[in-house]
């Protein structure tokens, strides 16, 4: 048996091939829509690629089940559980078969039984996988998002992220259904998450790529309450705000996101014309040189989730980038979520304009001060007198932000920040500044200046 791991840094995202040595066959769980890595890591281990399969449609990235298919003709296992409007779209195309819980799926001489786990989602599915000429007893579950290494799925994604009224209360009901259900399994079972830790899906992710359900047990708070009252109100409470492009996902993954073929590699244009300017530059190389009228997004792990974020899906844009390759990358990142926007790049016009950088202790009460982290980071601890708005809801809210002070913006560690001078920056904020070091900084170099909780 052989299971390998793709971890997506920039999504917090694991797919899975699982492949029999004896037979070479393989089926991969989850996939990314770049499937290059798939195919790459099947030909190193000898194996071929002969089923694909999801454990529910996801919000967070595009699926790269249907690209995968067609590269390989691979059979496609897909859940029919959680009634009729969680139907995938595309069950009808020849090589898909929908499964309902208890289904077996059989790769050589392993197994995966489809177990009906929802909460996170009605129609999620887990599977237990067993090797049997080893054991009869199963060895791993991939559990997608159900359970995570130290948490679990987030029921109230549908509600908040896809407008799917009344269904929050009812997710964390079957959540926690679905958790109690597991206790006929055994300790020794490794658990394979389809997140880590920086996930939106959850509130605690651990880091842990694997974990096992025994310890899980023990260490994760969702197994720790025995009431359904009590685990619904915990549940729900101090998740993180879920962007706005989970919408999106969740419909197109749905329907069945259309076959590309191939990722893009973006052409280097010598002027943006009329469309949207994203620069996707390193943090530092934005602060010494913005360029008037662009919109901000480092090239960092923040990349993907902030163009979901910020960016639209009907509207292309040029990337200004440091060399083909990072705007080939930003292309790629975009790609995953299926913003398939990037028409193409250019380096950087001129030298453009410094961020106008300031410290704590310069901070004197009469600015207006913009912390642009998210709800939960703020209620921890915050700057006195701050004002508050999550860096995913700053251009809906710049009426908030009075034009005649002086700006001072900070998120945590100045990753974020960037991102935020640049909305302000081209809705016509003219003074700006920045403490580059966010709020770790305010703490270590003025902690009189932080609120705690």
């Amino acid at each position: 048996m052989i299971i390998r791991n793709f971890f997506e840094p920039k999504l917090a995202q694991a797919s899975y091939l699982v492949g029999c040595a004896k037979t070479g066959e393989a089926i991969v769980i989850d996939p990314l829509r770049d499937i290059a890595q798939y195919l790459e890591m099947a030909a190193a281990e000898g194996l071929r690629i002969t089923h694909i399969t999801e454990t529910h449609i996801h919000a967070d990235y595009l699926s790269g089940t249907r690209e995968l298919a067609a590269a390989t003709g691979a059979k496609v296992y897909l859940s029919d559980e959680g009634g009729t409007d969680w139907t995938y779209e595309f069950s009808s195309d020849p090589n898909v078969s929908l499964m309902k819980d208890g289904f077996v799926i059989r790769v050589g001489n392993l197994s995966l039984k489809a177990v009906h786990t929802p909460g996170h989602t009605p129609e999620h599915i887990s599977f237990l996988l067993t090797d049997h000429p080893a054991s009869e007893e199963p060895h791993s579950f991939f559990t997608g998002d159900f359970i995570f290494a130290g948490d679990v799925g987030r029921p109230d994604l549908l509600e908040r992220a896809a407008s799917f009224q009344g269904t929050m209360e009812k997710g964390a009901r079957v959540l926690f259904q679905s958790i109690q259900a597991t206790a006929s399994l055994p300790d020794s079972l490794l658990i394979w998450p389809a997140h880590g830790a920086g996930s939106a899906c959850g509130k605690s992710l651990g880091g842990s790529p694997v974990t096992s359900l025994g310890y899980e047990r023990k260490a994760n708070w969702a197994f720790q309450i025995q009431s359904e009252e009590a685990f619904v109100e915990a549940v729900l409470a101090g998740q993180p705000e879920p962007p706005f492009y989970f919408k999106e996902m969740k419909m197109r993954n749905k329907k069945g996101p259309v076959v590309l073929g191939a990722m893009p590699r973006v052409s280097r244009v010598s002027s943006a014309g009329t469309k949207d300017v994203v620069d996707v530059r390193s943090g530092s190389a934005i602060r010494l040189g913005y360029v008037a009228g662009s919109l901000a997004i480092p090239s960092n792990k923040g990349l993907t989730n902030w163009a979901g974020w910020l960016l639209k899906y009907d509207e292309p844009v040029v990337v200004i980038a440091e060399s083909q390759e990072q705007a080939d990358q930003a292309a790629r990142d975009m790609a995953t979520i299926g913003l398939d926007v990037v028409s193409g790049w250019m380096p950087a016009p001129g030298s453009g304009e410094p961020f106008i950088e300031t410290s704590c202790a310069q901070v004197s009460g009469e600015e207006y001060v913009l912390d642009v982290r998210g709800i939960n980071e703020w209620n921890a601890a915050h700057m006195k007198n701050a004002h508050h708005i999550p860096l995913g809801y700053l251009s809906a809210r710049l009426d908030e932000v009075p034009k005649d002070s002086r700006v001072v913006v900070h998120c945590a560690g100045g990753n974020r920040s960037p991102i935020a001078v640049s909305i302000l920056r081209r809705a016509g904020f003219s003074n700006v500044a920045e403490i580059p070091g966010g709020l770790m900084e305010v703490a270590e170099k003025c902690p009189g200046k932080v609120q705690e909780a």
